[in-house]
């Protein structure tokens, strides 16, 4: 591969002991570019950026303006990363992303001729998971966002500002309703919760305002994680300053004791929660392992919320940029489809040009009946019993009308038997399929999945949203349910039914819907593995998001602050006595 001052360097190079380097000492060792110089390469100049020292800069606000407005802009190629129902470890969806990213930047390259623009559009890390059970968010092995550790760890501020600005609104409520509560707030209404960034089962649930009157008003509540915030997907899908005060102050966050909405706005908070996000709304750019551009901003959930990076990011990727990588959260049936149904449904220029499907053989094998502790042993009937899972996603990417390109993104421990079975059992399906090493090898690991995706967006794009914008909800849901989940019918708690009758009699009944599910499983159970059909979606709450603009749907028993597991990755992290990291999850 290439390194970021172009020499040649072996992607699966290994130390002195023969031992693959770790993904921190990659990052460690990486020579980077001076940021000005990777935004050059997109067009975008000194005073286009704002700097957070050499390798970090966020991108002007009259950059930003200038370029969405540009009459004479040319829209790049979207290529949306997606993949099947994962394993608890993931199944490296960013690292494909990163790697399919640079292999696009060289083979253009390579292949006579002028280069083309390339870069990747990801999503921030939340601390939670990096802290918790998933550990960093930047990809891995030669298929890193750079610099590895900022990035994962606060980055450029714009997770805390989005927590700050949720929390200030929180305050102000309960300000408000101390003050004599003028616009009559329903106290045992309130919907809107504080959040943090950073996993916490204890304050799922509180009761707040203990000590006296002046201690604030005694009600039950709790945090949410703050990617899985209404502020998070607010932003995310705000398009620019304007835009997103204005979504700021449609945030319903109470009922009146007439049960009539109450909003954001009417409790003065949008103007200065817009004031704490003015940074925070500014895309960030950065670089992979080998210097290709990355925009990361944003980093909405895609179990809990809509799963995708801003939509500023993606556009500016896409108007400075030939080919853009972009990658929606945990499988088809959760990110790819809230992206293809709400961001792109309300954002056509975000419509992706092709969808890679990101496969692996131990999670194929995980749907074919093997448990977690047999996955390393090889088993090619389990291969065989687990692709009506990869099946099952590539109809439901169809059903979009782009076609699926199938990664099989390969891990050390996967044989060459299994590796090439799956690939001949997708053959005899009529599914593209194509092995990738992005870990080990960077972007040489995916150039002939990068010849397969520049050939893909040369057709003329036939995508098409799951849904009309106009439809109701339960219409909506029903939709999601059947054709995507495979379910035989959705069944809802007094609580949904009671909320649903509330949304529509206030305007919000047509709003596009975010299913809040496991991401383990197609349907609303984590133990229903492979391609279950025809059980029933239990939906027990309903979340009016109207900043966001759209309304999630809680299924199951998922839940909006996650807890810590037993060994969190926090414990074994280590920090070296030159502020470096030694040992990151």
């Amino acid at each position: 591969m290439e390194t970021a001052t172009g020499a040649s360097t072996s992607s699966s190079s290994t130390t002195s002991s023969g031992v693959q380097p770790s993904d921190i000492d990659l990052a460690n060792n990486a020579k980077l570019r001076a940021i000005v110089d990777v935004a050059a390469e997109l067009g975008l100049s000194e005073d286009d950026i704002e700097l957070y020292g050499k390798y970090k800069a966020k991108i002007a606000y009259d950059a930003i303006e200038r370029i969405l407005t540009d009459k004479n802009k040319v829209r790049g190629k979207l290529i949306l990363v997606s993949a099947i129902t994962p394993t608890k470890a993931g199944e490296g969806k960013t690292t494909t992303s990163v790697g399919l990213a640079q292999a696009l930047r060289k083979s253009c390259k390579a292949n006579g001729g002028k280069a083309r623009k390339v870069s990747v559009a990801l999503r921030e890390p939340s601390m939670g998971p990096v802290f918790g059970q998933k550990g960093g968010g930047t990809g891995g092995g030669y298929s890193q966002l750079m610099p590895m550790d900022d990035i994962n760890l606060h980055f450029n501020g714009d997770l805390h500002a989005i927590g700050a600005a949720n929390n200030l609104l929180a305050a102000l409520i309960d300000n408000h309703i101390h003050f004599g509560n003028a616009l009559s707030i329903d106290q045992r209404a309130i919907s809107f919760r504080r959040a943090m960034d950073m996993n916490d089962r204890s304050l799922r649930n509180l009761v707040q305002g203990l000590g006296g009157k002046a201690n604030g008003i005694v009600r039950e509540t709790g945090f949410d994680i703050t990617a899985a915030s209404e502020v998070m997907a607010t932003l995310c899908l705000a398009d620019s300053m304007a835009n997103l005060r204005e979504r700021l102050g449609n945030i319903v966050v109470a009922k009146s004791t007439a049960a009539a909405p109450i909003t954001a706005k009417q409790v003065d908070a949008a103007a200065a929660m817009a004031i704490i996000l003015k940074d925070a709304i500014k895309p960030n750019l950065v670089q992979t392992l080998d210097g290709t551009p990355a925009f990361v901003h944003g980093g909405p959930f895609a179990n809990i919320a809509h799963g995708t990076s801003s939509v500023l990011s993606g556009l500016l990727a896409l108007y400075t940029s030939d080919y853009v990588v972009t990658e929606a959260g945990f499988g088809a049936d959760l990110g790819l489809e809230k992206f293809c149904d709400i961001v792109a449904n309300l954002r056509p220029e975000l419509a992706p040009d092709a969808v890679v499907l990101v496969a692996t053989v131990k999670a194929l094998k995980l749907h074919g009946g093997v448990s977690e502790a047999d996955l390393a042993t090889q088993d090619l009937s389990a291969i065989e019993r687990g692709l009506c899972n990869l099946e099952r996603h590539v109809a439901n990417v169809q059903k979009f009308g782009v076609p699926a390109i199938v990664c099989i993104n390969k891990f050390a421990g996967d044989s060459d038997e299994e590796l090439s079975h799956l690939i001949s059992l997708c053959k005899t399906k009529g599914i593209d399929a194509i092995t990738a090493d992005v870990w080990a090898k960077g972007g040489d690991g995916a150039l002939e999945l990068a010849d397969l995706v520049v050939a893909q967006t040369a057709k003329p794009s036939k995508f098409a949203p799951l849904y009309k914008l106009d439809a109701p909800i339960k219409e909506k849901l029903a939709t999601v349910a059947s054709a995507i989940y495979g379910a035989a019918s959705v069944e809802y708690s007094n609580e949904a039914l009671k909320e649903l009758k509330w949304l529509d009699k206030n305007g919000y009944g047509n709003l596009p819907v975010c299913v809040a599910k496991t991401q383990y499983s197609f349907s609303d159970d984590p133990t229903l593995l492979g391609a279950p059909s025809g059980f029933k979606l239990n939906i027990r709450q309903l979340r009016l998001s109207a900043g966001a603009g759209f309304v999630v749907a809680i299924t199951g028993e998922i839940m909006t602050m996650p807890g810590l597991p037993k060994k969190p990755a926090s414990v074994v992290m280590e920090l070296r006595d030159d502020g470096k990291i030694a040992r990151f999850y």
